[in-house]
């Protein structure tokens, strides 16, 4: 089978290679996925570089996310999954090939079904960054007030959509016009261009002084900071990310406010968890009420340039390879 890998840490025009590699075949539990897409998210290009985790195998098939159609399955699994489409998450966690590639062999259980309306190039956004912004907000509790860092962003834009499904205020920082539009669709009541606006002045005002019940917040090191002029007291900061390995945090304000910092992990939720995201992104898949945002599809020849095009930061939402 044709497979985007690497063999060593490095850049993506260093390590990055297409060719061929023996096609999968599904153990007892398993199902093998023929994939149309495959999605590449921020943590898939900084495992590639190394800064997360260095290599762990002899040879890696990069992305965890993707989606396509079952086309066998192992012992213990229906043969009525056959010919489900589906899309898939944790594909490359722990394990040495991923889903830049045109199989890809998994548990049943990370093969999820994708409504019939919904494209291959959608179902592949939906395992890190969906599930994601779906238990972050699910970790924020009963916020009335959300703040999502970051609100045009692969994550941010499904959080808002989460938040507003459970009835929150909710405000945003996006750092241009064209993400102010984009969070704006996803259901953002009030949108900040941090590069223009006072941050904290906004959310003040815009919550009578209040402060805000919760953050989403995608980059602890860089925003931390920001938590005394937007934070109400008891508030929550739910951390999925963080541009350094150290962050420094206004501890003495979250001391005497009791301000909570909690990390979500995607890669290693519980079973009930899982399922909770697993289910709440169905329904809504279902209900055709999740935007699904992907604004870049480039060929698996462009392997290189997708993640280039991640490292960026640049593209307004979700890079998606075709793999089919």
């Amino acid at each position: 089978m044709r497979a985007a890998y690497y063999e060593r840490n490095g850049s993506a025009r260093e390590v990055l290679s297409l060719g061929e590699i023996e096609t999968p075949q599904p153990g007892p539990g398993e199902v093998r996925v023929k994939l149309k897409t495959s999605g590449v998210n921020p943590s898939d290009v900084k495992s590639r570089e190394g800064r997360t985790r260095k290599i762990a195998f002899p040879r890696v098939v990069p992305h965890s996310d993707g989606a396509g159609d079952i086309d066998a399955v192992g012992i213990g699994v229906p043969a009525s999954r056959i010919g489900e489409r589906v899309w898939t998450w944790n594909g490359q966690w722990k394990r040495a090939f991923g889903t830049c590639a045109d199989h890809i062999v998994l548990p049943a259980a990370l093969a999820v079904k994708l409504p019939d309306h919904v494209s291959y190039e959608a179902g592949a956004c939906l395992g890190i960054p969906a599930m994601t912004a779906y238990h972050a907000v699910e970790v924020a509790g009963p916020a009335k007030t959300v703040l999502v860092s970051g609100g045009a962003g692969g994550v941010g834009h499904y959080a808002i959509q989460f938040a507003k499904a459970r009835g929150a205020t909710v405000l945003t920082t996006v750092s241009s016009d064209a993400k102010a539009k984009l969070a704006r669709e996803a259901g953002a009541d009030h949108v900040i261009d941090y590069k223009r606006e006072n941050v904290g002045d906004r959310v003040m005002a815009i919550t009578g002084k209040a402060g805000v019940d919760a953050v989403i917040e995608m980059d602890l090191a860089a925003n931390a900071k920001l938590a005394p002029s937007i934070l109400h007291p008891r508030g929550t900061i739910v951390v999925y990310g963080t541009g350094s390995q150290i962050a420094e945090i206004p501890a003495q304000f979250m001391l005497t406010n009791a301000i909570a910092i909690k990390f979500v992990f995607v890669y290693e939720l519980t079973q009930a968890e899982r399922d909770a995201a697993v289910g709440a992104i169905t329904r809504m898949l279902e209900n055709k009420t999740l935007i699904n945002n992907v604004a870049l599809t480039l060929p698996l020849e462009d392997i290189v340039a997708a993640h280039e095009a991640v490292e960026a930061g640049q593209t307004l939402g979700n890079v998606v390879v075709r793999t089919a």
